[in-house]
């Protein structure tokens, strides 16, 4: 059995009550799905908000739904992506899709 993780890019609003925004995704690592995951046949969404920095780096990350086991994958993979560049910083949800492929 295969297994297959995708993203889906939503904006939010920032904390500041700034309008949403939704900066283009350069590059993105994608997740590893879990032995443990495998073993469980856990499929679901983990949703992931991302602070990104004027330089489109990652400044931290924030899990705000999903099943732990796949979480930290997705927080491990969504670290290392890079985002355009922008006059401020900005907070982005990342919805990171895990589901098994038969």
């Amino acid at each position: 059995m295969l297994l297959a993780a995708t993203l889906i890019l939503a904006p939010i609003h920032s904390w500041a009550q700034e309008p949403a925004s939704h900066r283009r995704l350069l590059d993105h690592a994608v997740p590893s799905y879990p032995a443990l995951a495998r073993e469980m046949g856990l499929a679901g969404v983990v949703k992931i908000e991302v602070l990104v920095a004027p330089d489109g780096s990652v400044r931290s990350v924030d899990i705000r739904g999903g099943h732990p086991v796949l979480a930290q994958a997705a927080m491990n993979a969504v670290r290392r992506w890079k985002w355009e560049t922008a006059a401020h910083e900005s907070h982005e949800l990342v919805h990171v899709k895990f589901s098994p492929i038969e």
